[in-house]
Order: C-alpha cells, then structure tokens, then sequence
C-alpha cells in the first residue's frame, strides 16, 4: 500500500513556528531596552566629555609655544620655578601634618569620650569649612602684622621698638597655619565616620591583650581608618594646591601664583598653561594615590554602631579640660578668632565700606551662583538617572571623568577653558569677518568654569538621592506604561527634591567662594564679593573687605549648618 508524502505547508506568515512568534515581541523589547540603555550611556558621557575639555586645552599646550614662551619658562626654569616647588612641598607637608593631628585628636575624643562641650564640639569641628582660606588669611594678617594688635600690646609691654623673634605671618609657614585651620574639617569629618563604624569588639578585645587606651589608638584604631584619613588628606592637599587667595595675599610664590605671574605679569599664556600642566601633574598623583591606597586595603568584619553616652568613657576633671581644649583649639583657630577679627573690622570702620556698590557686588554673585546651581542640578540629575537607567562599565567611567572635574584647581581650569575659547573665537571672527571677541569675557564661559569644577558636588547629593529610591518603584512604573523621561519626571523628582536642593546650596555655596576662576574668566568690569575682597585686601584695605568677607561667610554657614543637624542627629 503507497502512502503519499505529507505535503509541506507553505513557508507563510500562518506556518511560523507559535513558539517564535510569542517570543518575537519579546525579543524586540529587548532590543529596544539595550538601544535604549547605551543611549543613556552616551548620554553619561556628554558631561565627562566636557569636564575633560580643560585638561585637552592645558595638554594641548604642552606642544605649542614660540621663542617668547621657551624664553620665558627657561627664565622661570632658572629663578623661580625651584622656589615654587619648594614652596608648595613644604607647604602641603606641614599642612598635612597639622589636618591629621588637629583632624584626628578632636575626632577620637569627640566619638570615644565624655567632657564638657562635647556635643556643641561635635558639629562645631566643621564649621571651618563656611569660611574661604583668603578670609582666614586677611583676618591674621591683620591680627598679626608689625601694626596688628598681638604686636603692638607685646611692644608696648616689653618696652620695645620691634620684637624680633615674633614669627612673620606673611611665610610659607603662615600660610601652613591658615590652610590647617581651614581644612582640617575634612580629615575630621572622614575619621569621625570611620571611628564611629569601627566595632567596639575590636578595641575591648585590644584592651583583654593587655593593651593601653593608646596602644589600641595606635594600633587598631589609627591602621582601620587609615582609608578615610588618606582620603581626606588627598582633599586637604588638592585645595591646598588649588589655593590663590591666601598664598598671594601672603607674598608666598607657588605652582599657583606662578601660573597668574606667567599669565598676567609676563603675558604669555602658554607658559601659563605649560606650568598648569605641573600642578595638574601633581593632582593627579594625588588622585591616583588616593585610589590605589584605598583598593590596596580590605578589612572584613561586623561594622560597629555609634558608642551610646554610657559606654563613651568618663574622663576626670583634669583631663575632661584637656580634652575640651584640644577639641576646642582648631576651632579657635579657623573659624572663631577670624570671624571675630573680621567682625571687629567691620563694625570699627563701617563708615569706610563702599556701600553704593555693595549692591553690585551681590548682584552679580548671586546671579552667577543661582544660574551655575540650576545648571549643575539639572546636568547631575541626569547623569543620575543615566546611571540608575544603565549601570555597568561604561556609565562607571564616565561618572568617574566628571569627579575629576572638582580636583582640578581653578587656575587649571580657567587656562584649560580659555585656550580653547580663543581659538573658536578666532575661527568665528574669520566666519563673520570681526575682531571681537564672541565667547571669551562673557559669562557663559565663567558658568561653564563652575560646572567643570563643581559638578561633582552635586552629583554626589543626586547619587546619595538616588540610592534611597527602591528599585521596585521603577518596575511598577513600567508596568503602568511609564518609562524614560516621563519615570524621571512624574516618579524620581518628586522623591530627589530635597537631594537636589542640598546639590544646588552646595554649588551655590562654592561658587560664591570660588576666586582663582573666577578673577580670571570673569566679564569686563564685573566684580563678585570674592574678587572684590581679594582687591581690597591687596590694596591692604582690610577694613572695606571685611564686609563682603563676612558676606561670604553668613552664606557659607548654610550648607554647614545643614551637615551640623545632620551630626547632631547620629551623635
């Protein structure tokens, strides 16, 4: 019996395999995600890419230069380049040694003791960070000068015409001593954190080995935070390095100085840059130090929990003062004798202020501090969703370029700008046929300088944001047909609001206190309160600059105040 040969059923859409096509829709959501994904991934790049823009501009310069810039470096080369380094070592040395003694003494009694003023103490410690290192620099210069009032009682008491071993302020050590006083907040903040996470189980089985209070501080304490105490030192020396105001107001040549002499006082400006990339050199050292250091160190084990009042040990009298003192004294030092210098110049000499043009001065300072805030806001909070959206490798580094931006010292980053903003205003002027200049002197460019610098300040809050958002928020969203930039708008934002406004009063905050940049992109007869202080001050009319001074401050006092709560809540 023939049997017939099944037929072959057309090759039609009816034929396909049901499995294929349920799975077909699935592929192509798919498909969509990853397209969408990598978009966001791009996207993440946009900011890194224009955070790097300052370093192409300094690196491109490394190659540039004619006989006048070989001249003028050979010239520096041979008389003060070695003076600048000196200076600048020596400086970052001592600071580092004052931040990790004042940084690290008042953090381990402020955690591990009981003594009187220790709660104020406790969030008191950061308040430093509210006042600018050219403000600390003006109030002791005025305060110990030849004509200060430290001086001038200590002359009139010991009946003499001039106090010979009396140490000049206006030193590379002077300087040491307003940096430490100003900085030591971050070594503080990072080895409060550290100390407060250590287990309690670590330092009482120290003490059942026989060791001392000290010894367990030296050898179980200090080798756990080692990783937070390099890190804020690696913060302490880039905005050391970073420093303009204070070191030229002291007379105290660095890298820094030198790059404003190169710049404005021999006027090449390629020079300029080429001694930018130094001090770039040296940040990057610093950076990469930082990491290595903390990838190099693992330690495993039950993180501890702040000590409670009862188990913080009792100190007597004698030591409790001791205590109060030590924790007091950086205090003293960077935050209270200088506003109280300041004060007394302002309120002694008030008549002499320039008050009709006080009103400019804010003006234009909030005005570049509110756009720039809005501006790093709005860009952070993308690069945050681009990072919820799609983590992995390449949205990583790109996070990691834009953090970058907030090590680069302002110097370096007004060079870097201006280098290529000069050769696009020339091709424009060529286009249009015109000398003027389009980009240069305006103040996009100077918006564009805070963003490069202060970017990750306020992605650092929008990430914080972020990371409380539960992620199953977002897939609930989806499966009520709401994804992209509709997720960003109707379901994160309303849950970043206070994470993006503690970003903007942090750019804010920074950009009205931000001078290197500041005095050198800024528009043509366009002062802020930070340029017009230095002016003043150099002018050594301290009386004048102690208002917008103090202005700086009150307005510095914000963010701290906020990060004060925020201590007083976990002490």
């Amino acid at each position: 019996m023939s049997s017939t040969p099944p037929s072959r059923a057309p090759a039609d859409s009816a034929s396909v395999d049901p499995v294929l096509t349920d799975r077909s829709p699935l592929v192509a959501r798919r498909a969509t995600r990853l397209s969408v994904a990598w978009a966001w991934r791009w996207l993440a790049w946009v900011p890194a890419l224009v955070v790097l823009v300052p370093m192409f501009g300094i690196v491109a310069a490394l190659g540039t230069g004619d006989a006048q810039t070989h001249a003028v470096l050979s010239h520096m080369l041979d008389t003060v380049l070695p003076e600048y380094l000196l200076n600048s070592l020596r400086i970052s040395v001592a600071v580092s040694a004052g931040v990790l003694v004042m940084g690290v003494a008042s953090a381990w009694l402020v955690v591990h003791y009981t003594f009187p003023g220790r709660r104020v103490l406790e969030w008191a410690l950061i308040l430093p960070l509210a006042m600018p290192a050219y403000v600390t620099a003006y109030a002791y210069t005025d305060f110990l000068q030849f004509a200060g009032p430290v001086q001038s009682a200590l002359r009139s008491l010991l009946s003499v015409e001039r106090l010979a071993a009396f140490p000049e302020i206006r030193s590379w050590y002077g300087a040491a001593w307003v940096f430490a006083g100003a900085f030591y907040p971050y070594v503080y903040l990072l080895a409060r954190t550290a100390f407060l996470e250590h287990s309690q189980r670590y330092f009482e089985a120290a003490r059942t080995l026989g060791c001392t209070p000290v010894q367990g501080f030296l050898r179980v304490a200090l080798p756990l935070a080692r990783p937070a105490l390099i890190a804020g030192l690696a913060l302490v020396l880039m905005e050391t390095l970073a420093d303009y105001g204070a070191v030229a107001y002291f007379g105290v040549p660095t890298l820094t100085t030198g790059i404003y002499r190169a710049w404005l006082s021999m006027g090449d400006r390629v020079a300029a840059a080429q001694l930018s990339a130094c001090l770039l050199l040296a940040v990057l050292v610093l950076l990469i130090a930082e990491a290595r250091s903390r990838a190099r160190l693992r330690y495993y084990g039950a993180p501890g929990r702040a000590p409670s009042t009862s188990r913080r040990s009792r100190l007597s009298a004698g030591r409790a003062a001791l205590a109060t003192f030590v924790c007091a004294l950086p205090l003293i030092i960077g935050f209270v004798l200088p506003v109280l210098i300041m004060l007394r110049l302002a309120v002694a000499e008030l008549d002499q202020v320039p008050w009709h043009r006080y009103g400019e001065w804010v003006f234009n300072t909030v005005r570049l501090a509110v756009v720039a805030a809005l501006v790093a806001s709005v860009v952070a909070v993308v690069l945050g969703y681009a990072q919820r959206l799609a983590p992995g490798r390449v949205t990583r580094i790109a996070i990691r370029l834009v953090g970058v931006g907030y090590a680069i010292p302002g110097a370096v980053i007004a060079l870097g700008i201006l280098t290529p903003v000069l050769h696009l205003d020339t091709w424009l002027g060529r286009v249009f046929g015109t000398d003027a200049l389009v980009l240069a002197g305006t103040s996009g460019v100077l918006i564009y300088a805070y963003l490069v610098r202060f970017l990750p300040a306020a992605l650092q809050s929008v990430e914080a944001g972020f990371a409380r958002i539960a992620p199953n928020l977002d897939a609930s969203a989806r499966s009520l047909g709401v994804s992209g930039w509709a997720m960003l708008r109707r379901v994160h934002l309303p849950l970043l609001r206070g994470s993006v406004l503690t970003a903007a009063l942090l750019v804010f905050v920074d950009v009205m206190k931000e001078l290197p940049a500041t005095l050198a992109l800024r528009p043509f007869n366009m002062d802020t309160l930070a340029v017009v202080t230095s002016h003043l001050a150099a002018d050594e009319r301290l009386a004048e600059a102690a208002v917008p001074a103090l202005t700086l401050v009150l307005v510095g006092l914000l963010p701290v105040l906020l990060l004060a709560r925020a201590i007083a809540k976990r002490g």
